[in-house]
């Protein structure tokens, strides 16, 4: 196994991701693929997420840290989960011989998983979130191990807060550009109206309305058309 990763560095490539060149899912690779540089004993690491659709896993850095999560939420029952759900910090020594969960020892022994770390990570409300770190051998994780995946877990927490602030942000960027393009149609078909048959803008918007309700299409698509059709007369 390689050299772990100098936790400070660690820290600092956290702290110089570019939100504008990535996207909250490439936030939380680079936060899995730190965590297993990083963190001694690591074999595989995963990022837990909870959201309005449940638990899912948005980035891990193998086929092992996969199976497990996937069988914790089909369970509902885990560390992960518990981690997320608490926020905070549960360490499985053995786990062949956890009986917290069950099923999960058998689970876990069968993708070749020793013993098992998951950290909450403090996001925002009704967003849970947990990083995952599973390794081969019993009792990988020792007090420091614990105490500097917890550090990182804070570093982490606070690269992924951005990250959905900006997500969230952009999101709503985008949709206040669509409701402002379709409101800008809306009126240049309403002016067309206007002027088509002598009317306010009152009238013109009934005729568009009851247009896109007797085609059962949105109202913008109807004035679009109309707007394309007047361009091109």
């Amino acid at each position: 196994m390689p050299e772990p990763m100098d936790p400070t560095a660690a820290f600092r490539e956290l702290g110089r991701i570019n939100l504008g060149e990535t996207d909250l899912e490439g936030v939380l690779a680079t936060v899995a693929d730190l965590a297993k540089r990083t963190i001694p004993g690591a074999f595989e690491v995963s990022v837990t997420l909870i959201r309005d659709r449940g638990p899912h896993t948005v980035a891990s850095t193998g086929t092992a840290a996969d199976r497990i999560d996937k069988w914790q939420y089909e369970r509902g029952s885990g560390p992960c989960l518990d981690a997320c759900r608490q926020g905070a910090t549960l360490c499985v020594d053995d786990a062949s011989a956890e009986r917290r969960w069950p099923g999960w020892a058998e689970q876990a022994g069968s993708v070749g998983v020793r013993s098992a770390l998951s950290v909450g990570l403090p996001i925002r409300e009704r967003v849970g979130a947990a990083l995952n770190i599973y390794a081969e051998a019993v009792c990988a994780f020792d007090d420091d191990a614990v105490a500097l995946a917890e550090t990182f877990a804070g570093y982490a927490a606070v690269a992924l807060a951005n990250a959905h602030l900006y997500d969230t942000t952009m999101t709503l960027a985008q949709h206040m550009q669509t409701a402002m393009e379709t409101r800008a149609v809306i009126e240049q078909a309403k002016g067309i109206i206007m002027g088509q048959r002598r009317c306010d803008a009152d009238e013109a918007f009934a005729i568009l309305a009851r247009a896109s309700q007797e085609s059962n299409r949105k109202l913008r698509d109807v004035a679009g058309d109309l707007v394309e059709r007047a361009a091109r007369s």
